[in-house]
């Protein structure tokens, strides 16, 4: 009797790994139907999945700049397939992380500061999902974290700024009173009181004090008219050149601007003003954060198997063109040469570590 239960498990069991060896079969032979011909016969797809912070994929700053990224990465390997999902609130940061890992995605990008905290939580519960982010480091072996420090970068801007103001007064604001976003604002103070010591001029900084960390604020990375109210307030205190550090909500500045006829300029950040936003004639230049190289990187490496180590992880300067000034654009006639070649001088100076830039919000 007992030999027969046995015998009868045994086969149950047997029958069961050939139901689901067959499962896998049948699977292993349907795939996922290639995106196109070329990708037929070519071996296994590498999924990289990205979620948006609140601004959206046309914020035309940090987002759009992931997004592109992943695109050039699957540009250069075709077996990379990309994907993304927009949180339209801080609260669906969890949510939107856990569908992708539950969606087995190779590489789960979160793309922004505010998505730290989330980040860290479901890379915890995960450990053997590969992770990377933008703008932070939670300091978990899975998260892969991409950093910037753009205050080097805005220290020029600022220098820029400073050299070109007619009123004596130039201003910034912020969208959230967060790292990535005090970061810039204290480089552009710094580079200003640079400028002030060089040539002996008081040109103030309306927006932000670097001293006590406070200053004027969106609280928000996508509502123009939110940027627009805040910039109207520094240019009735006098600023002429204003450096919103607000995602999509700075695009409120850069378009009131354009319509004031010239009564002020701006300077934009993350992404080249001139090639994202329509507003280029008010933009003198930008504070660019090479976010799609370091995305394409990172994803590209995975995708080939490398081992991506989170200690250090990358961080961009100007040494290495992680972060840099754009084009002048149309200001390039209207910039002096002389303040040209000093923004010059102090770009090299920098990355060759000659002056200092600091800031409490400099990635450690």
């Amino acid at each position: 009797m007992e030999g027969d239960v046995l015998r009868s498990v045994r086969g149950m069991r047997i029958a069961s790994v050939l139901a689901v060896g067959g499962l896998v079969l049948s699977a292993a032979a349907c795939g996922e139907a290639p995106e196109d011909d070329n990708n037929a016969g070519g071996g296994e797809k590498y999924s990289a999945c990205m979620v948006t912070d609140v601004g959206g994929i046309d914020d035309k700053s940090f987002n759009t700049s992931a997004w592109n990224g992943l695109q050039a990465a699957k540009a250069e390997n075709g077996k990379i397939d990309i994907k993304y999902v927009a949180s339209k609130a801080e609260a669906d940061y969890e949510p939107n992380l856990t569908q992708y890992v539950n969606q087995d995605c190779d590489f789960i990008l979160a793309v922004g500061g505010l998505m730290a905290d989330a980040t860290k939580k479901i890379a915890e519960a995960n450990p053997t999902q590969q992770f990377g982010i933008v703008d932070a480091d939670p300091g978990v072996k899975n998260v892969y974290p991409m950093q910037f420090d753009t205050a080097q970068a805005a220290f020029l801007a600022g220098y820029l700024a400073a050299g070109l103001s007619k009123t004596g007064k130039v201003g910034t604001y912020g969208g959230m009173k967060i790292p990535p976003v005090t970061i810039f604002m204290d480089g552009y103070a710094d580079g200003v009181a640079h400028y002030n010591q060089a040539k002996g001029k008081n040109v103030q900084v309306l927006g932000w004090d670097k001293a006590t960390q406070n200053g004027s604020f969106t609280n928000d990375f996508v509502k123009q008219d939110e940027g627009k109210k805040v910039s109207d307030a520094l240019v009735a205190q006098g600023a002429d050149i204003i450096m919103p550090v607000a995602g999509g909500a700075g695009l409120g500045t850069t378009s009131a601007a354009q319509a004031s006829g010239g009564k002020y300029n701006t300077i934009w950040v993350d992404v080249d003003g001139c090639v994202s936003t329509p507003n280029c004639p008010v933009i003198i230049t930008t504070v660019v954060k090479n976010i799609p190289d370091a995305v394409k990187e990172a994803v590209i490496k995975a995708a080939n198997g490398e081992q991506l180590e989170p200690n250090p992880g990358y961080l961009g300067t100007l040494a290495n063109n992680g972060v840099s000034l754009a084009p002048y654009h149309e200001f390039e006639n209207k910039v002096p040469a002389d303040l040209k070649a000093e923004v010059d001088k102090l770009k090299a100076d920098i990355a060759a570590g000659t002056i200092r830039v600091t800031s409490a919000a400099q990635p450690k």
